[in-house]
């Protein structure tokens, strides 16, 4: 039970957010019928940002994905790119449907944007904290490029999940490891 509440409370200094992306959310709008969704797990205390990431129905192939941030307006607009380019680390490229998953260490000069960083104080620690505040502010977006969409196919504004959400999401796995784990000594 210790390692429960242990575990709990260190997801819960992590922040959580959601993102649906969609080609009439990009701008300028397009109909594209691609969707997709990620979860993405923003952690200032550990320097991870982790995302999960799916997608698919998009029109041609994918040839980056990263977060654009900050935008003038919560929620709308476009704004440079904040994380990795020309694209994350590991993301597949050259299909119109997928998956990725992705743990960064936001305290390497590699997970930004050079750019980002020479706009937001020259520092890692400085841009970690104007791409947490960025998101925080809702103008922060996530979006995939494409060989037809060079702007981006489909994006979708990071949304904060609600924290009595954002702790039960992070424990769920951890109570079904740990059930699991029961389960399996109860048989042996």
């Amino acid at each position: 039970m210790a390692a429960v509440l242990l575990l709990a409370s260190v997801t819960a200094r992590a922040d959580s957010y959601f993102v649906n992306l969609t080609g009439p959310s990009e701008s300028p709008p397009n109909a594209s019928p691609g969707t997709g969704f990620a979860s993405i797990t923003f952690d200032t205390m550990a320097h991870t940002f982790f995302i999960n990431l799916t997608f698919s129905g998009l029109l041609a192939n994918t040839t980056a994905a990263h977060v654009h941030s900050p935008t003038a307006v919560a929620g709308t607009g476009t704004a440079g790119v904040a994380t990795q380019v020309p694209s994350f680390v590991g993301f597949p490229l050259g299909v119109t449907s997928g998956t990725y998953m992705q743990t960064f260490d936001t305290s390497l000069l590699s997970f930004y944007n050079p750019a980002f960083v020479t706009a937001n104080g020259g520092t890692v620690a400085s841009a970690e904290a104007a791409l947490f505040a960025g998101i925080n502010a809702g103008e922060a977006y996530l979006n995939i490029h494409t060989n037809v969409f060079p702007s981006g196919e489909i994006r979708g504004f990071l949304q904060r999940v609600p924290e009595s959400f954002s702790t039960l999401w992070g424990a769920l796995p951890i109570a079904g490891m740990l059930g699991f784990t029961v389960l399996r000594k109860k048989r042996a």
